[in-house]
């Protein structure tokens, strides 16, 4: 509404209370089902979930559960975005709080080794994904590969304004740091969830160290000091 019109905008029709009860509750239901396909699918992965399964678990029907997702292909897609919505919250949100440059980058960087720690005893669908859906073409892939790629995008972006805030040199390769930021997760999660090797999680903090250093401007150097 422009803001010289002082006249209200009409009034969108509402459901009834009884007919936004029902829609209330099948959004409860709903999320309620995600919750536990989520928690499934980072035992046994994406492949393991099943309508049967997540009957048994909520306590439905199958045609109850089925009528919620309409397909097991469904019910795969929908586990990735709530997925990544989590992830989303937990790290991404946050970290755009700190200082754009090395801050922000550590931030998300040192959320992303947080999650790993607290999914060791279950998994993460991202990398469970790759490996289940790495050669299988369709809607389950695209979506998997779609959320990675958006936060591999949000990393970079957070390299490239470290570079612009005068933290990294300007030659930076953004592309190269992103890369090796994404091996020291995947070594993290197989040392640490595979091998149990407590030292894992130090490991990938000098790790980011390490690959920050040979980038680093002045400017740079002192901002890491401040935050170690």
């Amino acid at each position: 509404m422009n803001i010289r019109d002082s006249s209200p905008p009409p009034r969108a029709a509402r459901p009834d209370k009884p007919e936004r009860s029902a829609q209330h509750k099948g959004q409860q239901t709903r999320s309620a089902i995600l919750e536990a396909a989520l928690g499934l699918a980072s035992h046994v992965g994406l492949e393991g979930l099943s309508i049967g399964a997540l009957a048994e678990m909520t306590g439905m029907s199958k045609s109850g559960v089925f009528a919620h997702f309409g397909s097991r292909e469904e019910l795969q897609i929908s586990v990735i975005r709530e997925y990544h919505a989590k992830f989303e919250e937990e790290v991404f949100y946050p970290s755009i709080r700190d200082a754009r440059g090395l801050p922000r980058l550590q931030a998300l960087f040192d959320r992303w080794v947080k999650r790993v720690s607290v999914e060791l005893d279950s998994g993460c669908i991202y990398i469970s994904g790759a490996v289940e859906f790495d050669d299988r073409p369709g809607p389950v892939r695209d979506a998997l590969a779609d959320m990675v790629l958006a936060w591999h995008q949000a990393l970079e972006r957070a390299i490239r304004l470290a570079i612009e805030a005068g933290h990294l040199l300007p030659d930076t390769d953004a592309g190269q740091i992103l890369f090796e930021l994404h091996g020291l997760i995947l070594a993290l999660h197989h040392d640490a969830r595979f091998l149990r090797n407590p030292g894992a999680l130090d490991r990938a903090q000098v790790g980011f160290l390490r690959i920050a250093a040979p980038c680093l401007t002045e400017e740079g150097r002192r901002c890491l000091k401040q935050r170690h």
